[in-house]
């Protein structure tokens, strides 16, 4: 388990991290999300030792994280980091060689992870002649290339077409189900909502919201349903129903149905449920109910809700 305590980080005026804190478990895919300039890359850079923080540790299964750690883990920077005159395969067998694995071994496993990734006929190309989209998938190749202990990625699915999102999806997949932690960021949130099983939520350089991807779902969903039934204003005049949002556009309305999301208020689950019964019931008397159920958010919606319209801490002096 990678964990990461307590990082700050200034650059001048800016805060750039601010007390982050967050862990990285083995056996799953973490995705670390934020928007542009939240503090993602820094974080990654300073678990790699390319930075320093001001503040706070990271450790990697209890120990700290020193160069020779760190050494053994697999990283994709922001920037593309290949040597453009190199023969692909030749590079990553490089990198491998790099790690310690021997000339022989890392000429077939530089092979292999490239084919695997769909390079395989592009082998003996100079990276600089690979358009951008394989260029990623070379770069792919290279933080896998030392059979790291740990994987931090810096927005790997950027430039990759579907097929190739899924292979690398794949690909992940497979290190975490061997115990090989894995984080990656990404702004393709849809990607991160079905590939991740734990959610990490950056802002102005302070962790917002942290836990398993189905915990974070359910907290932001709070006591909310939705509902497609009769149109009209019956259900705003429910008891207890509040924040009675429409879903879909005017032409249902005009064909005498609707579909509305709604707030159920109440202190408990259980009065939530009875009031969610009593407005089907209230539904089902002013006409047909086509669906009925409670609400789930996608991250998207809880990214927004999390980090949308909220100001960057003032910087401390």
């Amino acid at each position: 388990m990678l964990e990461v305590h307590g990082l700050s980080r200034r650059f001048g005026s800016l805060q750039a991290l601010d007390q982050v804190s967050f862990a990285v478990p083995s056996g799953g895919l973490t995705g670390f999300i934020g928007g542009n300039g939240a503090g993602k890359t820094t974080t990654m850079r300073i678990i790699m030792g390319v930075l320093v923080p001001d503040a706070g540790t990271v450790t990697f299964n209890g120990q700290p994280v020193t160069r020779a750690v760190s050494s053994a883990f697999g990283y994709m920077p922001e920037e593309r980091g290949l040597y453009p005159k190199m023969k692909v395969a030749e590079q990553i067998a490089y990198l491998a060689t790099l790690h310690g694995i021997p000339a022989v071994a890392a000429k077939a496993r530089a092979a292999q992870l490239l084919t695997r990734l769909g390079l395989g006929e592009r082998l003996t190309d100079q990276v600089e002649k690979l358009s951008l989209g394989n260029q990623q998938r070379a770069q792919i190749a290279a933080a896998l290339a030392g059979d790291p202990s740990l994987l931090v990625l810096d927005e790997p699915f950027s430039g990759l077409d579907p097929l190739a999102v899924d292979t690398v999806g794949a690909i992940l997949h497979e290190y975490v189900e061997r115990g090989i932690p894995c984080v990656f960021s990404s702004h393709q949130l849809d990607l991160v909502e079905r590939l991740c099983d734990h959610l990490v939520i950056i802002a102005h350089g302070q962790v917002r919201a942290a836990g398993t991807r189905d915990e974070l779902l359910k907290a932001h969903a709070g006591h909310r349903w939705e509902i497609a039934g009769p149109a009209g204003d019956w259900l705003a005049r429910q008891p207890g129903v509040a924040a009675v949002e429409p879903v879909g556009g005017e032409a249902a309305e005009a064909a005498g149905a609707a579909t509305w999301r709604f707030t159920a208020e109440a202190p408990d689950e259980a009065q939530a449920q009875a009031t969610a019964q009593a407005v089907l019931q209230a539904a089902l008397a002013a006409g047909p109910v086509r669906a009925f159920g409670p609400w789930r958010p996608s991250l998207v919606e809880v990214f927004r809700e999390v980090i949308v319209d909220e100001a960057p801490k003032e910087v401390r002096a």
